[in-house]
């Protein structure tokens, strides 16, 4: 029977992207569906590590060298989405001196570069450090741009065939019999989606082939076809500072517990996280003093942390996978190895394989391990090519450096514009139009805008997640509309204020946790400027009545600290 495609993979995260990358090199007809905007879902809330494997060096020595090993290909493979920060395993006093010891010796044992610095060579590297901190143990982490790789993979899967469609929402897995063949798609409101597709249409999409991609929601997915796949999602939280206080990835060097690692991340610093288990990766309670938390116990390393503005926090859910034999009750026992469930040999089923587990520095594994799968069911023998090809915008960094002055902007307008675009610089910001800076905080320019737009439509968050505009000190204050601007005239009135709408919902939803101190007044800055001067909330009284806007000069009172059990002392 004919199929639409060969190879129809869900999920378009980090994993869902190496997959179609991965296959549509190898020649295959591939299209990929995702629910909302790539990255939509865990890829999109994670704290940007690029992991040494150090973290997993005492309790999980498999993970960790999983994580070294693609640690070193993606230098190779993703020079522009990487930052080579270093990590360091800081010690306190109060930490056991056996479990630095454990450290190390897992870190030689899974082939991790590692030495100790004492506590002052420690400071050297990162003044901020605090004064008791007793030594440190160097490893190669690094800070990632999930946003930028997981873009890259898709656009590389797209130059070699593939088909990605967003906003496309799998509502039922296509089953005859023993036999999985495809899925039912409902096109989803937003901006961005087919042209051809109104919101709420529904299409079956065929295929000789299915990869279960959807990472926390795999088990969702499953169920639709009476299989069980034993997802345990496990939320943690994250918080971002307006500034990078430290230069160098710092992990707290003790048995694994909440609020210990800092990550500097372009121009801000992200602190994170917890880690509890949830029954639904979409319903999950978000808790003010989680946020407290990170940024309380994480001032006992860096004590400049407590004086810093707190600009959004975010949680996001890990797919922890159980094989059924474990028994574990423990969220953070659980291995975070991947595994491969291939439905057939396992439910016998046929037509389906579901990748579980794992992390974001292992997706390309994760892409090979399944594609070889996929090309063995479907008697292909093409070879894997993505350690070694380079993604786009990473294939000749030398162009990062030559093309830092080349476009007449200003130093580090254009150095942060080439960091992103790595060798697509020339061709996207080498224009006779004017190109002024559109957001500011970030250093995006409306050629930058201009290209993400042509690659996505109208969707502004979208466009944010190829460029970074809006995800700056001001969260979108001042450049939503600019961006918006960008989208006229090709798109009409009402598509851009929806855009534009969609947009700032995004923008705030990661502020409401963070809403005191300098923050609460940036907050009521952008409700000015979004709310009154532009009337976004289309209130008709705004245009007469005088907001008094004194209470938030100061921010207001100091941050409420608010305990787990719910008092605010």
């Amino acid at each position: 029977m004919a199929r639409d495609t060969e190879v129809l993979v869900l999920g378009g995260g980090s994993t869902g992207c190496g997959i179609a990358r991965d296959l549509a090199m190898r020649g295959l007809e591939v299209t990929l569906v995702e629910r909302g905007t790539l990255t939509d879902g865990t890829t999109g809330r994670m704290h940007g590590l690029l992991h040494s494997g150090g973290r997993y060096a005492v309790s999980d020595r498999a993970s960790a060298t999983e994580c070294i090993e693609e640690n070193e290909i993606l230098r190779e493979i993703a020079g522009h989405c990487v930052e080579m920060t270093g990590g360091l395993f800081v010690q306190r006093p109060e930490d056991p001196d056996d479990y630095f010891r454990e450290k190390l010796e897992g870190c030689k044992a899974c082939g991790i570069p590692a030495r100790v610095l004492s506590g002052t060579e420690a400071r050297e590297i990162e003044p901020y450090l605090a004064a008791d901190v007793k030594r440190a143990i160097e490893v190669p982490d690094g800070a990632v741009d999930p946003f930028r790789l997981c873009v890259a993979n898709a656009i590389d899967a797209e130059s070699h065939g593939a088909r990605i469609e967003t906003h496309a929402e799998v509502i039922d897995l296509l089953r005859d019999g023993d036999d999985i063949y495809g899925v039912e798609v409902r096109y989803r409101s937003g901006p961005g989606m087919r042209a051809s597709e109104a919101t709420g249409t529904t299409e079956e999409i065929t295929a000789e082939y299915v990869v279960n991609a959807t990472g926390a929601w795999a088990g969702q997915i499953g169920a639709m076809a009476d299989l069980n796949i034993e997802v345990r999602p496990s939320k943690g939280v994250m918080t971002i500072m307006n500034v990078r206080q430290v230069d160098t990835v710092i992990n707290r060097c003790r048995p694994k517990g909440d609020a210990d690692i800092v990550v500097p991340h372009e121009t801000t610093a992200i602190l994170g996280t917890t880690d509890e288990e949830v029954s639904d990766p979409d319903d999950y309670p978000e808790k003010r003093w989680e946020v407290d938390q990170m940024i309380d116990t994480l001032s006992e390393l860096v004590p400049i942390l407590a004086e810093a503005r707190t600009i959004r926090s975010f949680w996001g859910v890990r797919p922890l996978y159980e094989p059924p034999s474990t028994g574990t009750t423990d969220p953070t026992d659980i291995t975070r190895d991947f595994f491969l469930l291939d439905h057939a040999d396992r439910d016998g089923v046929s037509g389906m394989s579901s990748i579980v587990g794992g992390k974001f520095t292992t997706y390309r594994a994760m892409a090979e391990e399944i594609s070889d799968h996929v090309c063995e069911a479907l008697g292909v023998s093409v070879p894997c090519a993505t350690a070694d090809d380079p993604l786009p915008g990473s294939e000749n960094l030398e162009v990062l450096e030559r093309g830092m002055d080349d476009f007449g902007l200003r130093s580090p307008i254009v150095r942060r514009s080439t960091q992103r675009l790595g060798s697509r610089s020339r061709e996207v910001l080498d224009t006779d139009e004017p190109n002024p800076v559109v957001c500011e905080c970030e250093g995006v320019t409306r050629a930058e805008i201009r290209d993400a737009v042509s690659q996505s439509g109208s969707d502004l968050n979208a466009v944010r997640i190829r460029t970074r505009a809006s995800m700056g000190n001001c969260q979108g204050g001042f450049c939503c509309g600019p961006m918006a601007n960008e989208l006229h005239p090709t798109h009409d009135e009402e598509t851009v204020h929806n855009a534009l709408d969609e947009l700032f919902q995004e923008r705030w939803k990661g502020q409401r946790h963070a809403l005191w101190g300098e923050q609460l007044s940036q907050a009521m800055l952008n409700y000015a400027l979004h709310a009154t001067t532009m009337n976004r909330d289309r209130d008709p009284a705004s245009e007469t009545e005088e907001i008094d806007f004194a209470d938030f000069d100061d921010g207001g009172a100091e941050r409420n600290r608010i305990d787990p059990s719910g008092r605010t002392p």
